[in-house]
Formats: structure tokens, sequence, C-alpha cells
């Protein structure tokens, strides 16, 4: 066989292999990103399902606030477990510096990690400080008693209405986009 045969064929068995590995990368990106590709109903409906079951199991979050110098401060908060539409609540101590952030900026984020860290919830939304006697027992924990001994001066509700939720799950396949790592988010009305 010449060369300028040989050539050609290794020149095919190229393109077959190139078009075969692209179709295989495809149908992998396909694959992972299937739940969000596309916005629709169900896959809304599968982010909000999967964000409140990990909101729901997951010990604890993290309360991210912004400080004075523009700097990022987080706390692990033991929170309430999310509302129907999202919103979430807090006890706190009036004195502490969350309360002084919220006032200077009300743009909080909440962080909950999935059990076995399969995955995570990213809840951007507006804080309020709540000094209400009857939301302050409808949101209380016995176990706190300690920490409050005052509970109507020492207790204050911190309320986040939510803005923009982002949820990764791997179990689910709730993935990042491939390219910017983006994961699939809900807006929330005002």
């Amino acid at each position: 066989m010449s060369i300028k045969m040989q050539l050609k064929k290794l020149f095919r068995y190229s393109i077959i292999s190139i078009v075969f590995l692209m179709a295989c990368t495809n149908q992998t990106k396909d694959t992972l990103n299937e739940n969000i590709d596309k916005r629709s109903p169900e896959n809304d409906s599968l982010i909000y399902e999967v964000a409140r079951d990990i909101m729901r199991k997951a010990p604890n979050c993290a309360l991210i606030t912004v400080d004075g110098y523009n700097q990022p401060r987080v706390r692990e908060m033991d929170a309430f477990e999310p509302e129907k539409d999202f919103t979430v609540w807090f006890g706190t101590n009036p004195n502490s510096r969350k309360v002084s952030q919220i006032r200077n900026n009300a743009n909080v984020t909440l962080y909950y990690v999935a059990k076995n860290n399969e995955g995570y919830v990213s809840l951007q939304g507006v804080a309020e400080l709540i000094n209400d006697e009857d939301l302050k027992q409808k949101y209380w924990k016995e176990e706190w008693t300690d920490f409050y001994p005052n509970q109507k001066e020492d207790y204050l509700l911190i309320k986040v209405t939510p803005k923009k939720m982002e949820v990764v799950s791997y179990p689910h396949k709730l993935l990042g986009e491939t390219t910017t790592w983006e994961p699939p988010s809900v807006l929330f009305e005002k």
C-alpha cells in the first residue's frame, strides 16, 4: 500500500475517532446537565424539592453577612426549617455583630451543606430584624433558654426573604454548567 493510501486511511480513521469522541463528550455533557440545560417547571420543581430536603436535613447552616469594611463574615447558625416560600428564620442576641452588620447591609447569603457532602444550597436574600413577641414565641427552641435568660430583651429574630437560590446535588444530577460551573438556580418573585 502506498504512503498516500495509508495517509488517506489514517485520516479517515482519525475523522471517525474525532466524531466518535465528540459524540461521547456531548452525550456525557447532556447526561450530566439533563436537569439544568433548559429552564422548565419540572426542573424548578426538582430544584425546590432537593433544596428543601438539604435544608431540612442539614444540622446547621452558615449565615454570611458583610461587615463595615465590605468583608464577608460567616458564622454557623441554628436555623428553623424553611417556610413554603423558602423564607428562613433565626434567633440571635440583639447585641451580636451580625445584627449591626444586617442593619448596615441587609443582603445576606445562607449556605447549607448536604449530608455526606453530596451537594449544597446557597440562598441569597434580604435579612430583616424582627422584635415581635408573638413571632419570638413562634420561633423559639426550649434548648435556647440558657442563651437567652430574658427572652424579651435578649432574643431577636432574623427573617431572611429569598431572592435567588443555587442548588447542587450529585445524587439528583443537579450539577454546575460545564464551562462556568454555575449551579442550577431559581429566582424568587418579589
